[in-house]
């Protein structure tokens, strides 16, 4: 403790505890910091325009008429119409929703089970062999799809000669492949999740007698459950706005196979069935169904996907 002296008297005064000054909002931008500060909210809030004006400009157009489209695509619409939904749910986008639903379920469920127990695997235990796993897995994320499309469709199509289900133009063929797409990338992010978690509760529970798949799914899982959302959102986002691996292997084998397309498919195909005479209305409105799936999930699951992305950062 010093003692300060002035005309008034003594103040007494404890030098640990005073606390630092903050820099005034004039210092900041002196500093520089308030100029980048505005650069980056500027572009991006420019970047959430460029993302959100397509959608509000897709999902008003379902509410509207050729005619209205056609006379000002950006007003609001005069008089709402609904007819548009309909329309696009019986060309066919209520048939491609439930394929894409199906494949989807039985694609994640395979995906999120193979790649946590392989991210842990690999996370969590030394064994001969474990880095080189670890960068087949990374090699695999940067390897793009459309390179294996060629292969890809022949391997499904020898497949389908052991078996009708693993097939061209199966769900089960599908569901296989998207889960092989989707593995690497999932193990990446799950990696270093799962290396972040403390190593004394899982020990704890090893010490308990827990064996090593309980100590995994009673343990470890529900400890790497943001994580596990984080990643489980992302495929879902991948894997339900896929085009070339459904439009290469989903063909149908005879005119009498029934149509496994999946929604992005559907989408194309509502395009151009009109040719000419294009029914904008109905397309919005196919892709506004197609939209509302991913967008009700994500906002439903915002919170766990932020605290995923940055709980690895912080521990």
């Amino acid at each position: 403790m010093t003692i300060h002296s002035d005309v008034t008297g003594t103040v007494p005064a404890q030098r640990g505890t005073d606390q630092p000054r903050r820099p005034s909002q004039a210092q900041r931008f002196a500093d520089g910091g308030g100029v980048l500060n505005v650069f980056s909210h500027g572009f991006l809030a420019v970047w959430a325009l460029m993302i959100i004006g397509p959608l509000v400009w897709i999902v008003l157009g379902s509410f509207k008429t050729n005619a209205q489209i056609g006379g000002s695509a950006w007003t609001w619409p005069g008089s709402w119409h609904f007819d548009a939904f309909a329309r696009a749910w019986d060309k066919g986008i209520g048939g491609f929703f439930a394929n894409t639903v199906i494949v989807l379920v039985g694609s994640l469920a395979l995906t999120m089970l193979l790649g946590a127990m392989a991210a842990y695997v690999l996370a969590r235990y030394e064994f001969p062999g474990n880095r080189v796993i670890y960068y087949f897995f990374v090699a695999g994320a940067m390897f793009p799809v459309y390179l294996a499309l060629v292969p890809l469709f022949f391997m499904v199509k020898n497949l389908g000669q052991i078996s009708p289900l693993l097939g061209l133009n199966s769900y089960l063929g599908l569901i296989l492949v998207y889960t092989a797409y989707s593995l690497p990338f999932t193990v990446f992010f799950l990696y270093a999740f799962f290396r972040s978690l403390p190593t004394a509760v899982h020990e704890a529970a090893m010490i308990d007698g827990c064996s090593h798949t309980r100590a995994f799914f009673q343990v470890m899982v529900p400890m790497a459950k943001s994580g596990l959302i984080s990643v489980f959102i992302f495929n879902v986002l991948g894997q339900w706005n896929q085009y070339l691996l459904p439009v290469t292997l989903m063909q149908q084998q005879n005119s009498s196979d029934p149509d496994h397309s999946m929604l992005a498919q559907g989408l194309m195909n509502l395009a151009l069935q009109s040719g000419y005479a294009s029914d904008f209305p109905g397309l919005f409105a196919g892709m506004t169904i197609a939209m509302l799936p991913v967008l009700v999930v994500y906002l439903s699951f915002q919170r766990q996907v932020q605290a995923g992305l940055t709980s690895a950062t912080l521990k």
